[in-house]
């Protein structure tokens, strides 16, 4: 079953090339089968191929599927060729399985939608590059996925593209995922002009033998490579486009946040793990960004309006828990909490939509509320995701991976008790924010009327996703088994004085705590909520997060106005001129060859025999 490895990018790329070739000729039924067909049967090799894996492990614990040579030029020969280990199968498997079902479910919710079958051109296409990003066996072919992931999220935030505010949105992610990518990019060149090679096992393995711990060339691919993570996984400093990615569909939201584009940075960090383990300092530097950005976004999330944006906060919090457990060594927590992410996190935005498409397209929070008996698949699934989200203690699956994570930033040998602080402190932000979205939007007076209820094709995925998210924390020692084989065990430090009962039973805690605040402040006395925000210190503190702790307005300032007026103090510059100069010369050149345009037949004669004549004297005596 290995050898149909291929299979797996090969199908959803087959969707999305007859969709954009065919697709609007077809039925709306026949656009719905392709789409989500292909990622459906994508989904079905990958499980065999997992199956065959899984019962018989291939030698070394990876399967290498070279399909052509890609380029040949002197020594370097990058192939399109697939690796097969346990990071890139879990990886594969999440990506598939989720995709498929928010393809299930946007079958239904884009029906009436004029561009139906692009968009699912575009999400196959989605799909198909994050699966070539997960199995490329060297740097360059999964920089090519890579660079699709990112096409695919400009063209699917801007789906809509004549609102102009859903460009604008999906040129600032485009843009500032660019910066990241460049970074990238150059690691790229720097790996390779120092190691020969871009094929990844073969890379780490001349690092470990080349380069000390704490090269100068390790720290600086290691920072490079980070660059290009924080950038696709909207980390600090390059968060601000993800919450503004909301403008796409609310599917596409689905499979950004939680199953593609978003995690390629934690995977390329995990892949990439020999070279951060060379460089202490770096590594160092993913877990504080981790932890800053999980805070900020935490903060951020408590003060928004649209049930999106909240989302996106949450999102941008959550793989910041992800960066944090790269950071600190606990490489396979850090998996296994994207694993349980990606069920939350896919519910929450597929029950976000059923929630806006019901309420004929709000997405205010403040304009919501009595749903849980209007919608109650939608309340209970909701739930279930929120739940999981905020780490309901030992029955949610956020709980299993997120306490993990927290109680690693203590015990291992990269950790220490800020970094378990931080943890902390984002888990209570997480429940405050968490719940206070739940009860906002179900309960209280009811708020926008229900116009709308979703059918079979948007509630089954959600059933699915909401016991996934239940149970999924319990398949936590399967998991963490399975990825021993790629990922190395993390190394416990020394820092005693606590236990992993005593850290659990504090997220415990702040879990209450949060809950507690939440229907104090959002449900039963929502004055103070109110009274709080009206306040100078809340009302100035209230903006600030809602603003995304101001980082627009910083770039703004530092970057687009510098940008934009150097362009118009030089919008007639001296290059233009040379352009301009020809523009002129070919101006007076036609009207000066216009004017033998007299209609004087023998005059034309005699010029073209003068020309002839002249012509043949510069052959013979030239």
């Amino acid at each position: 079953m290995l050898s149909l490895l291929w299979l797996i990018p090969a199908l959803p790329f087959a969707g999305a090339a007859l969709l954009m070739l065919f697709g609007a000729s077809l039925p709306r039924r026949a656009v719905a089968a392709l789409g989500a067909g292909s990622i459906g049967l994508s989904a079905v090799v990958t499980g065999l191929v997992a199956a065959s894996f899984w019962s018989a492990p291939p030698a070394g614990g990876a399967y290498t599927q070279v399909l052509w040579t890609w380029i040949s030029v002197g020594g370097f020969q990058p192939q399109i060729g697939l690796y097969l280990d346990a990071l890139s199968l879990l990886m594969a498997l999440v990506v598939t399985f989720v995709g498929f079902l928010i393809h299930v479910y946007s079958a239904e919710f884009m029906i009436e939608d004029d561009g139906y079958a692009r968009f699912f051109a575009y999400m196959n296409l989605f799909v198909a590059s994050m699966i070539t990003l997960l199995l490329g066996d060297n740097l360059l072919l999964l920089l090519l996925g890579w660079e699709g992931v990112g096409l695919c999220s400009y063209l699917l935030i801007g789906f809509w593209y004549r609102d102009p505010a859903n460009g604008t949105a999906a040129r600032k992610a485009f843009i500032v995922t660019r910066v990241g990518d460049s970074a990238m990019m150059v690691a790229l060149f720097l790996l390779f002009t120092q190691l020969g090679t871009l094929q990844i096992q073969d890379l780490m393995q001349r690092a470990s033998a080349q380069w000390p711990a704490g090269s100068p060339y390790a720290v600086a691919a290691s920072l490079l490579l980070l660059g290009g993570a924080v950038g696709k996984s909207a980390q600090i400093p390059l968060q601000v486009w993800l919450p503004d990615a909301m403008a796409g569909p609310t599917p596409t939201s689905a499979l950004i946040h939680a199953a593609t584009m978003v995690t390629a940075g934690v995977y390329l960090i995990a892949r990439t793990h020999v070279l951060f383990a060379l460089a202490p300092a770096a590594q160092m530097a993913v877990a504080v960004v981790g932890a800053a950005t999980l805070l900020l976004a935490g903060f951020s999330a408590l003060t928004q309006h649209d049930i999106k944006r909240i989302l996106a906060y949450s999102t941008v919090s959550q793989i910041g828990y992800m960066f944090l457990a790269l950071g600190v060594g606990a490489w396979q927590a850090a998996l296994f909490h994207f694993l349980t992410h990606a069920f939350f996190k896919a519910l929450l935005f597929l029950g976000a939509g059923v929630i806006i498409e019901a309420l004929h397209e709000e997405h205010s929070i403040f304009r919501m509320g009595g749903l849980r008996r209007e919608l109650p698949v939608a309340f209970w699934t909701f739930l279930a995701g929120g739940c999981a989200l905020a780490g309901l203690p030992f029955l949610s699956a956020g709980f299993f991976s997120k306490d993990l994570i927290i109680w690693q930033t203590w015990s291992a040998q990269g950790g220490n008790p800020a970094l378990w602080i931080a943890g902390m402190v984002g888990a209570l932000m997480t429940s405050l924010y968490t719940f206070r979205l739940i009860f906002r939007v179900f309960f209280g007076p009811l708020g926008t009327p229900v116009t709308k209820r979703p059918g079979y094709a948007m509630t089954v995925p959600l059933v699915i996703l909401a016991v996934l998210a239940v149970i999924g924390g319990y398949l936590k020692e399967p998991v963490l088994g399975f990825l021993r084989s790629a990922l190395p065990e993390t190394i416990e430090g020394s820092h005693g004085g606590l236990t992993e009962l005593a850290s659990e039973a504090a997220a415990a805690v702040l879990f209450l705590v949060g809950l507690y605040f939440a229907y104090i402040f959002h449900l039963r006395k929502r004055v103070l909520a109110d009274s709080l925000v009206a306040s100078p210190i809340g009302g100035a503190l209230d903006r600030w997060w809602f603003a995304g702790w101001g980082f627009d307005w910083i770039y703004d300032k530092v970057f687009v106005q510098p940008f934009v007026w150097v362009t118009n103090v030089n919008k007639s510059d001296f290059i233009d001129s040379l352009y301009t100069g020809v523009a002129r010369l070919s101006e007076a050149s036609y009207r000066w060859l216009s004017s033998t345009e007299t209609g004087r037949v023998r005059w034309y004669a005699a010029a073209m025999a003068a020309g002839s004549v002249a012509f043949v004297a510069v052959v013979l005596f030239l």
